[in-house]
């Protein structure tokens, strides 16, 4: 009899996790929805922006605006690591982790000097426990993003760059392509790389001019593009949760089926048990 009030006491538990798991799961899949709005959302403007500063540029203006500095040789590199704050997230964090640390690694074998930034608590604690120095540190980036984040983050690092402190700014960050896929990637935010074939800006009337115009846009550019990082990394962070509160649930549920079949035969054996000790009590009596 203690077998089975085991067991019971067993399913009791797995059914308590199974029920936790399974709310997790609900609310991931809640915020998994907005976040992919947010993104979905933020695309469009990004887009338009970029468009438009390759319209603009024009290697000349790299002599006058800093941002669009281009070191000939890069000697000190900043990396921007984002995590979540929380776990339970499968092996989103430990992805990226891997991810950051594949680039300090390649970086520094290539002789460039590195300082890291990390978002998220997550990343903040494994770095610390291997004794990896960090730069700066951010923990308050809640499931909704925002510019002024963003601002935060990459302000800083893009005025080093400008005079000189900084020769290129990596983000390490989920790409949210789908629910389903969300590797991590490492994005060079500076110095700024404008893509070819733009729209002629010759085509549009300008004033004050493309050079007044493109230098308030190039902060924006930086900026955005660490906002879009980070809304994916917010959006990859839910689907990562979802998909590991499914499978914990699906597990639970798998485990409390063969603890019912457990306690199901133990009943049974007692049982037959019983009936075996009754009528063998009774022959006695006869």
């Amino acid at each position: 009899m203690a077998g089975a009030r085991d067991v019971k006491r067993r399913i009791k538990s797995v059914e308590n996790t199974r029920q936790i798991t399974r709310t997790m799961e609900l609310v991931a899949t809640s915020k998994l929805k907005r976040a992919t709005d947010r993104v979905r959302a933020a695309t469009p403007y990004g887009e338009a922006l970029r468009e438009i500063v390759r319209s603009l540029y024009a290697p000349a203006f790299a002599e006058v605006y800093p941002v669009l500095r281009r070191p000939e040789k890069t000697r000190r590199a900043a990396v921007l690591l984002m995590t979540a704050n929380r776990g339970l997230a499968g092996g989103f964090n430990a992805n990226l982790i891997k991810e950051a640390r594949g680039v300090l690694e390649r970086l520094r074998s290539e002789g460039v000097e590195t300082e890291l930034h990390i978002a998220g608590k997550k990343g903040i604690s494994f770095f610390r426990f291997r004794g990896e120095p960090i730069a700066s540190e951010m923990v308050d980036i809640g499931d909704t993003p925002t510019v002024e984040d963003a601002e935060t983050l990459i302000g800083p690092l893009r005025r080093r760059f400008e005079v000189g402190e900084l020769d290129a700014v990596y983000v390490v960050a989920s790409e949210f392509r789908s629910a389903l896929s969300t590797p991590p990637a490492t994005r060079k935010v500076l110095p700024i790389e404008p893509a070819e074939g733009g729209q002629d800006a010759d085509a549009f009337l300008l004033s004050p001019g493309a050079g007044p115009i493109l230098e308030r846009m190039l902060p924006a550019y930086v900026r955005n593009a660490v906002f879009i990082a980070l809304v994916e990394n917010a959006a990859a962070e839910q689907g990562s949760r979802r998909a590991a509160m499914k499978s914990a649930t699906d597990n639970a549920g798998d485990v409390l089926e063969y603890l019912t079949r457990t306690y199901n035969r133990a009943r049974q054996a007692q049982i037959t048990q019983e009936i075996a000790e009754i009528v063998g009590g009774a022959a006695g009596l006869e």
